[in-house]
């Protein structure tokens, strides 16, 4: 019989885990045939919440999901995992600054590298969710090093790409499945880039380059951006909860494709330590284009960038540097 995975989902009261754990626990995201132990983290206040999950998960007869336990302390959460998704964070309210939330998020992250070099296996592979989770990534990085390579780093944009091809079909009058090769560079934010220069829509039979496909430059270099980039936002205001539905299923994407490998063809967009490509500064948790083979995702280079491409992706670097040493400052200052 195959060996469980163990899984850790932080933050696992709150909306986005709730709707990730079912998708791990069913096999959604590591296949049919393989069993899982889903470890929920929360604070202690969620602790009954906590318990509520575990009952429905309990109740939902699955024969993938090998155990399920609730906890919450660092230790028996990240002891022995392979894979975490960490989702907990302090959440993003309407009208709150990016930055306003770099100063609270520190302090958990840092904890949470310190644990995962501490209790968690070597190989483990790490998905940040919590916003804002580029920089958030980076300092779990920065405090597991030593036991975990950056490499195992990423934070999520799986959602923006999503977000990105379902625009596109859209347009075009297609579906998702006629739509590939879009590509978010660069931060989980208003900054992000989304670029479809290197995508490709078949319609009628034919693919087609997505410039072509769409037939209006104007749209695809001002409202598909923008309408990519603040989505989030919009759903806030729809809403007036995060959009945790599509982020569940974005992270679960996310993990699949890491877990399995990308398709033949196909790139997907993750957050990950730069390596310097495209200029990316070195460490850098920055959004790129990835194929994925035995667990192991690699850049894909040779991309052309025209002018504006240049000044959207300098934008975003810009701001995640910027992020960066603002969160390594909080480091400094709190003393943690």
């Amino acid at each position: 019989m195959t060996a469980p995975l163990r899984v850790l989902v932080t933050g696992a009261a709150g909306q986005i885990g709730y709707s990730i754990v079912i998708r791990i626990a069913d096999g959604t995201v590591f296949g049919k045939d393989q069993p899982v132990q889903l470890v929920l983290l929360d604070v202690p206040q969620c602790s009954n919440v906590l318990e509520g999950v575990v009952f429905e998960l309990q109740d939902c007869a699955l024969p993938t999901l090998h155990s399920v336990e609730a906890v919450t302390e660092e230790k028996p959460a990240f002891t022995g995992i392979d894979y975490a998704f960490l989702v907990g964070a302090m959440p993003r309210r309407e009208g709150m600054e990016r930055k306003d939330l770099l100063a609270a998020n520190v302090k958990i992250f840092k904890s949470q590298g310190k644990a995962l070099a501490e209790y968690a296996k070597p190989t483990t592979k790490v998905i940040v969710v919590g916003n804002p989770a580029n920089t958030n990534a980076f300092i779990a990085a920065k405090y597991a090093a030593g036991k975990i390579p950056a490499k195992n780093f990423s934070a999520m944009t799986r959602l923006d790409h999503n977000r990105a091809l379902a625009q596109l079909a859209l347009k075009t009058g297609t579906t998702i499945g006629d739509v590939k090769n879009v590509i978010i560079w660069g931060n989980h934010s208003g900054t992000q880039f989304p670029d479809v220069t290197h995508a490709t829509v078949k319609k009628n039979g034919t693919e087609t380059d997505a410039y072509s496909a769409v037939g209006d430059n104007a749209f695809l270099q001002g409202p598909f951006i923008a309408t990519v980039q603040k989505r989030g936002g919009v759903i806030i205001e729809k809403r007036k909860l995060s959009s945790a539905m599509s982020a569940a299923k974005a992270a679960c994407d996310h993990i699949h494709d890491w877990h399995f490998g990308t398709k033949a063809g196909e790139h997907v967009s993750m957050a990950v330590p730069s390596d310097g490509s495209y200029g990316i500064p070195q460490g850098l948790i920055f959004s790129f284009p990835v194929t994925i083979e035995s667990g192991e995702w690699k850049i894909v280079q040779g991309l052309s960038f025209d002018d504006f491409a240049k000044g959207k992706i300098a934008a975003t670097t810009k701001e995640l540097e910027e992020e960066r040493d603002d969160a390594l400052k909080a480091c400094d200052d709190a003393n943690i």
